[in-house]
C-alpha cells in the first residue's frame, strides 16, 4: 500500500491533534473499525481524516509508538462518508 508518514513514533494524543488540525473533515470511530480490511486500534474516539481524496489514520506500532499515515482512498473516502456523521 502507498503511503506517507506524516508522524512518527509520538503519543496517540500528538497524533490525534495532528489530525484535526490539518483536516477539515474529521470522523471519530471506536476501536476496531475496519478500514482497507484492517482493524483499527487505540484509545476512543480514533480520529479519520479526509484530505482531498486521501485519508489520514493513526497507526499504532506496538513498542514503537503511533504513527500518522497518509493513504490514497480507494473508495473508503466515500463508504466512510457514508457511514459516519462528520463532527
Amino acid at each position: 500500500m502507498d503511503y506517507e508518514i506524516l508522524l512518527s513514533r509520538r503519543p496517540l494524543n500528538e497524533c490525534s491533534k495532528l489530525i484535526r488540525k490539518r483536516c477539515r473533515e474529521v470522523y471519530f470511530v471506536d476501536p476496531g473499525y475496519k478500514i482497507f480490511g484492517l482493524y483499527l486500534i487505540g484509545v476512543p474516539p480514533i480520529p479519520i481524516g479526509v484530505e482531498d481524496e486521501h485519508l489520514l489514520i493513526i497507526y499504532l506500532k506496538p513498542c514503537h509508538g503511533a504513527f500518522v499515515l497518509k493513504l490514497p482512498g480507494d473508495g473508503e473516502v466515500e463508504r466512510i462518508r457514508a457511514e459516519l456523521k462528520k463532527l
